[in-house]
């Protein structure tokens, strides 16, 4: 099993919900993490709680992943500091619900630059330095990628336009020795959306939940890729 100790992660989106708690567990692996967000301050009041763990090192990064340069500059600063990277959680996303009659140009554009675009400029930041490590390219999309639903459509646009996106990077990289691998939760107790978690959200997935699978997927012999996961909650309510 692969020792994780000191290996270097870049989560983007990682001052909350999925990228905290994904945050959270691979510092528990003495990891050194460094967490986006597009507040500084934001990042660094998360790096704060992160470091209360006790393990491997955080690091608090401004970038919007729809600008390319804001993104090339943290992944510059976290290179510097560390020499290297070996794991990308494309993890930033954003969510606009709405009939496609009620849908706004600035929602539509900010869901597909965030969630599709915003991915694109996040491997292509780190993917040079991934290659060198020989490293990890995780994406999540969602069963929104493969489901589609009402009053879905910019969101089911991005997010199936990431999960078929990240296949094809797997396959363009795989012969570089770089995995990647596009995990699609359904059910997450996070901040997506404007919501506050509670304990009404205890049967849901939870953010740890995810980043104890990517401590797995790292884990797993280097002849194996499990390249697409869906999950569920075990046991939703009953309707």
């Amino acid at each position: 099993m692969q020792q994780l100790d000191n290996k270097v992660a870049l989560i983007t989106g990682g001052s909350k919900g999925i990228g905290y708690g994904i945050a959270a567990t691979l510092l528990e692996q003495n990891m050194k993490v460094g967490i986006t967000s597009r507040s500084q301050e934001n990042a660094d009041k998360a790096a704060e709680e992160l470091r209360k763990i006790g393990k491997g090192e955080v690091m608090a990064l401004q970038a919007d992943v729809r600008d390319f340069d804001s993104q090339q500059q943290a992944v510059d600063k976290l290179l510097t500091a560390w020499g290297s990277l070996d794991l990308l959680v494309a993890n930033a996303g954003v969510g606009h619900f709405a009939s496609i009659e009620e849908m706004t140009l600035e929602q539509w554009n900010q869901t597909i630059e965030t969630n599709l675009t915003g991915v694109f400029y996040s491997i292509k930041a780190t993917v040079e330095a991934i290659k060198k490590a020989k490293g990890y390219i995780i994406t999540i999309s969602s069963l929104a990628g493969a489901n589609f639903f009402p009053q879905g459509s910019a969101y089911n646009a991005s997010k199936f336009g990431l999960t078929g996106f990240t296949q094809s990077v797997m396959l363009d990289l795989r012969q570089h020795d770089v995995k990647v691998t596009t995990i699609m939760p359904g059910s997450v107790t996070s901040h997506f959306n404007q919501h506050t978690p509670s304990d009404a959200d205890s049967w849901k997935i939870q953010p740890e939940d995810l980043g104890n699978m990517v401590v797995h997927l790292m884990q797993l012999p280097p002849q194996t890729l499990p390249s697409k996961i869906e999950v569920r909650p075990a046991k939703p309510p009953k309707k």
